[in-house]
This record gives C-alpha cells, structure tokens and sequence, in this order.
C-alpha cells in the first residue's frame, strides 16, 4: 500500500476533521501529495492543528456547499484520487440543524461530483457515507449493502440521499469515463484526536481530566466500534482497487468482526479500565434525563463483501482499539507530542 501512494495527487475534502486528519497524516506518511478542501476545525483542541497539519500539505479552506468555490479549488488541484470526508455527521446536531445538514451532506456532495466531472480530469473518489443510512429495524444481524436504505434522523437520511445521489451519478454518467466512484459505510470510529461534542469518547475524556463522573445516554444500545485507522485502512484499499478495476465502483461496508459489537457501557467500562487512576464505576446513566431525540439501540453492519473483494479485514479488536485511543490520550496529556503518537499508532496498525 506504502508504494503505491507516492506522488499520488490525493483531494481530502474534510481535511481538518477527525477522521481527515488522521488519513491526511497516512498519506503524508506515505509519501503522497495531499491537498484539503474543509472549513476551519470545529473544536478547540482538534487533531488538525495538534498534529500541525497545515503546514504539512496543501491546506485550502472551502465550504462545500459553495459551488463554485469547490469547482474552483477541485480545477486547482486536477486530483487523481478524492477521498470525500466533508459532512455534517453528527446525529443530534441534524436535529438542530437539518437544513445545514441536507445542504452539507448532499448538496456538497453533488458539488464535488459536479466540479470533477467539470475539471475534464479521470480520477477515483471515494465518498464517504456511515453504517447508518441503512432502514434501521432493531434487528440481529448485520446489515448488508443490498439492504434498503433509509435513516431515522436527519443525519442517517442525508447520507442514505447521499448514497441515492451516487448511485444516480454513475447511472447518468459512467459513460464519460471520467469518475470511478464508490461508497464506503462505516460508522463509530474511536480512536486519540477526537474532541466533538456529543461523542462519546471525548465525553470520557473531558470528564477524566476533569476529574467529574461521565453522563452515559444509551448505555445498553449496541454499535459497532472500531478504531478510526480500520476503515480508513478500507477507503484506502478501496480507492486502490478501483483505480485498478471498476468493477469495484459500489458500496462497501466497513466494519469489526461480528464478535466486537458492544453496548455502549462496555465501551465505557474497558476505556475506565484503560485510564490511570480511573475507578470502573464513575459513570452514571443519563438517559431518562428529559427528552431526547430517537438514537438506535442496535446497529450492526455485515463487511463480508469487503473481506472477499478487497482482502481488507479488521487487524485491531476491540479491546485494542480502546487501549490505543485511550493510551492516545493518556500520553498526550502527560505531554507528548500528538503527531508523534499518531504516527507511531500508524506504524504499529500496518505492522499488526
């Protein structure tokens, strides 16, 4: 995978997120030429700026619901690989603010395509969806990508219309043979660098270095955790394979095995475990505490079709993917540099 990055003309749209900071410093590492398309980081810390990213690429700020901004920095960069990671993806946010949300997560989304397909330029993209846009049925087992789609919130159901929107895309305009597009579904990563509201880790987090009791909504609702470098490992794969074979442009699920799906109490009890000093039992279960919007109990997705396609498959369980987003956290606020840890949790994740 390394050797084949290098010198790559790579588009992060999303740069400055969490997840896009940690793919902007894969690549990086990687040794390919990486270009961002983001609004400023929307938290104080945030990986972008810990991790000095901005001076590491080609960091260019752009909202991307503005059309012609997006067209103007995609014809720019003439990229040969987009990785699309730009979305509003907070669940209770879209309840506050579905209209940003829609206009974000698809309205964006069709800008990009549109400035691509605009540029005249052959390039492989990847966009980015979430395990939640499917019809979500409190069922046992795992979702697959011919599964209906849907979504319950404001959030799952624009990246389901995401999802119709790419689709679309490649029925309308496969035949100019400019775009080789496929989407991934993934959904609640973990791992050191995140500090967005309403996430559960960072709620651990600040309450740790806080020293207060964390407030837990949902304990008993089931979800899949992974750590955030598996399904970036996915999109990269992906991305590598498509570019090779276009057989590969549709959906890909991207999830742990089926024997690390936990309840949202076991990720908080093993990441109590895994802090310093911490005691098991300083949480306390909020969820009766006034009206809260819906958030599913149990959500499972089925990555079967990416282990036989792509050769891809989870290398970190889910007890180290706690150990290495807790120990991240730990070491960062004993004082060691961010960058340095991220890097080396890079290392460790390829040579597992």
């Amino acid at each position: 995978m390394k050797t084949f990055w290098t010198g790559r003309r790579v588009l992060i749209t999303g740069h400055t997120g969490f997840k896009g900071s940690w793919l902007s410093l894969w690549l990086g590492a990687m040794g390919a030429d990486v270009y961002g398309m983001a609004l400023a980081p929307d938290s104080d810390p945030n990986l972008f700026d810990m991790t000095d990213l901005a001076s590491k690429l080609d960091h260019g700020l752009c909202d991307i619901r503005d059309a012609g901004a997006v067209a103007r920095r995609v014809a720019e960069i003439e990229p040969e690989f987009v990785f699309h990671l730009a979305a509003q993806s907070l669940v209770l946010r879209s309840y506050e603010a579905p209209a940003e949300t829609w206009e974000t997560n698809v309205a964006g989304t069709l800008h990009l395509l549109d400035g691509l397909r605009s540029a005249g330029k052959p390039a492989t993209v990847i966009v980015v969806t979430t395990d939640k846009v499917y019809e979500n049925r409190e069922w046992e087992h795992p979702y697959r990508e011919t599964d209906r789609l849907g979504g319950h919130d404001m959030y799952s159901s624009s990246k389901a219309a995401a999802e119709l929107l790419v689709q679309s895309w490649r029925a309308s305009f496969a035949s100019e043979g400019l775009l080789r597009l496929a989407t991934a579904r993934a959904g609640n990563v973990i791992g050191g660098g995140d500090y967005a509201a309403n996430r559960i880790v960072p709620d651990i987090v600040r309450a740790l270095t806080a020293g207060d009791s964390i407030e837990v909504r949902s304990p008993h609702s089931v979800r899949p955790w992974q750590h955030v470098l598996e399904p970036l490992a996915g999109y990269l794969r992906l991305a590598e394979e498509l570019h090779a074979d276009t057989s590969h442009a549709r959906a890909y699920n991207f999830g742990p095995a089926a024997g690390d799906f936990r309840t949202v109490e076991d990720l908080v009890t093993e990441a109590l475990g895994a802090w310093p000093g911490a005691s098991s039992k300083n949480w306390v279960d909020v969820s009766a505490a006034g009206n809260r919007p819906h958030e599913a109990g149990l959500l499972a997705v089925a990555s079967d079709l990416a282990r036989q396609k792509l050769g891809w498959q989870p290398r970190w369980n889910f007890e180290t993917a706690i150990e290495r987003t807790i120990g991240w956290y730990s070491a960062v606020h004993e004082g060691q540099s961010p960058r340095e840890v991220s890097l080396q949790q890079i290392r460790d994740y390829e040579a597992a």
